[in-house]
């Protein structure tokens, strides 16, 4: 495609994401959902746990906020648009198919980071140091556009139910915040289940976030940012891919 073929595809990529944070994330229940089950999820760990420090639990609290909030709600949004009959008028568009997933991922990019500046307020709040902030923030940002590419990855499935949707969504992640040392630190953890954590990409980034309050982290922080950024790519490239045979089934 010529350079200003891209350029034009980049900045419809950018409509899309604006029209996704209009229409489903600027909503209350989207964003207490992003805010409220960390939170829950956070308190009821924290209650009577041995390995209750502080950074500790803030930087799970970190993790899952970031995890929940950019995937939230891609995985629907394709489901919704078939279901409303809308997606028929983006297959009509001049828009690719990887621009268009592109502007899924940057809206949930774009929510993601922002909704996670919360738990950084309130670590900052209760006096923790960020130890490593311009770290921690490369972390947000690569774990950001990681877990909204694997929000958009699990919308594949050509189906117009987003409730299918969903029930396929929470099967894949809340797994995934028991096995990536958000609870229990990874070298507590049996050999199974260390084995089972370099899987996950919410493994690396809960290790960047350790490493940012001053915790013991698990892996080098190279390896750490490079299979983030592995993942990231890996899931925006299946995404795409995915997309693009699938979305003929959806009209």
């Amino acid at each position: 495609m010529h350079p200003s073929g891209i350029v034009e595809q980049v900045r419809r990529s950018i409509v899309i994401a604006k029209k996704d944070i209009m229409i489903y994330y600027i909503k209350g229940p989207v964003i207490i959902f992003g805010l409220l089950i960390p939170l829950f999820l956070f308190m009821a760990f924290s209650v009577g746990s041995r390995f209750a420090s502080l950074p500790f639990l803030i930087s799970g609290l970190l993790a899952m906020t970031l995890f929940f909030t950019a995937t939230a709600v891609s995985p629907v949004i394709f489901p919704w648009e078939a279901q409303a009959r809308t997606l028929e008028r983006l297959a009509a568009a001049p828009i690719t198919v990887p621009a268009l997933i592109f502007g899924d991922i940057l809206a949930s990019f774009v929510f993601g980071v922002g909704i996670t500046l919360a738990p950084v307020g309130i670590a900052l709040a209760l006096g923790l140091t960020i130890s490593h902030p311009a770290l921690l923030l490369l972390g947000i940002l690569i774990g950001a556009i990681c877990f909204s590419s694997l929000g958009t990855l699990l919308s594949v499935p050509p189906t117009s139910s987003p409730p299918n949707i969903m029930m396929l969504s929470s099967l894949i992640k809340f797994p995934l915040i028991f096995i990536s040392g958000i609870f229990v630190p990874i070298e507590s953890l049996p050999a199974w289940g260390r084995l089972v954590a370099v899987f996950s990409p919410l493994t690396y980034f809960t290790d960047i976030a350790r490493y940012s309050l001053g915790e013991v982290h698990a892996f080098p922080l190279v390896v750490d940012i490079i299979a983030l950024a592995f993942f990231a790519l890996l899931f925006t490239a299946a995404a795409m891919m995915l997309h693009a045979r699938t979305l003929p089934k959806r009209i």
